[in-house]
């Protein structure tokens, strides 16, 4: 009912849209102005932009040179650990190249940690002492006892560089090529067999292969120092170009139709080493002039390639030195 002061609605309040409005007396002023450029699409907090550069400073955090890479994702280009007090004293005792020895604070001393120090020390490599949380981060599985010995990238040979080295030598050339191993404990093993039965070299494919990484140089024991270890773009045609300079090429295979016993050593010889799983590659296999096999006592068929690397690499030794 029309003037009845008390239904409501019936005042209009101050301040609404239709009443009189206060001024705001100049305090907005400052929201009215411009707020300048737009700022990059990386430092929008809620842009995708933002987001991928926020995960890759992290990831950049996470990962400090040196640090074991996600698996999938490993560069051959940089530094790898050695992790471990047995691991880290032995590449040190082996006089592997390193830049520098992460040790924890806090870590408890025994003498091998002693002996690393020393070591690292008497060699002029870094000696850094950091969080346990560093160490955590650098290393991949955190298994690191707190030593870590950074060890730089492995500088490859170039396969040319192995025949002449061989050629230089007073020895016949004695030459291990790697088919098809992926594990890089096996190639450590071989060029520690090659490097104590006197050859020359190891050559490797450029893909689906170890590579000479901390792994390789630990069980290596060092000798991965002192002889060249090679990477082939195409290792049939390494091969190939290696057998027309008079060199024979013999694969190594459970059966293969040559036996150790009839096998000639002393001529030059280049050892062509396949996977346990696959053997020799095809191609591979059709360059080979022969393809070996080592007698068998008892029931086991085959033996670790790395195993049967250094078996005939011994017979090898042993007919030179007749």
């Amino acid at each position: 009912m029309a003037g009845n002061s008390q239904r409501r609605g019936a005042i209009r309040k101050g301040g609404t849209k239709k009443g009189a409005v206060v001024g705001s007396g100049g305090k907005r002023r400052r929201g009215l102005e411009g707020r300048g450029p737009t700022p990059p699409a990386e430092q929008r907090t809620k842009h995708p932009a933002a987001r991928r550069s926020a995960a890759k400073a992290k990831a950049a955090q996470n990962n400090p040179p040196g640090r074991g890479r996600p698996a999938g994702r490993r560069s051959d280009d940089g530094p790898e650990l050695v992790l471990g007090r047995n691991p880290v004293v032995e590449c040190l005792r082996a006089g592997v190249p390193a830049s520098a020895l992460y040790v924890a604070v806090g870590t408890e001393n025994d003498e091998r940690l002693t002996e690393s120090v020393r070591l690292a020390a008497d060699t002029g490599i870094s000696i850094l002492e950091v969080p346990r949380t560093d160490l955590d981060r650098m290393s991949s599985n955190g298994l690191h006892q707190g030593v870590a010995l950074q060890v730089p990238p492995y500088r490859y040979a170039h396969p040319d560089d192995l025949l002449a080295r061989a050629r230089e030598s007073a020895e016949p050339a004695l030459l291990v090529a790697l088919d098809n191993i992926s594990d890089p404990r096996n190639l450590g093993a071989v060029v520690r067999s090659v490097a104590a039965f006197g050859g020359h070299g190891v050559v490797i494919p450029q893909r689906r292969s170890a590579s000479v990484t901390a792994v390789a140089w630990r069980t290596s024991a060092g000798a991965a120092a002192r002889l060249p270890v090679a990477r082939a773009t195409n290792l049939t045609r390494t091969l190939k170009d290696w057998a027309a300079t008079g060199v024979q090429i013999v694969g190594l295979d459970a059966g293969g139709d040559l036996s150790l016993d009839d096998f000639d050593a002393t001529v030059p010889t280049v050892i062509v080493v396949g996977s346990e799983g696959k053997g020799l590659s095809r191609l591979v296999r059709e360059t080979c002039d022969s393809v070996l096999s080592i007698p068998m006592a008892g029931p086991v068929e085959s033996l670790n390639a790395s195993v049967a690397a250094g078996v005939v690499l011994a017979e090898t030794a042993r007919q030179r030195r007749a």
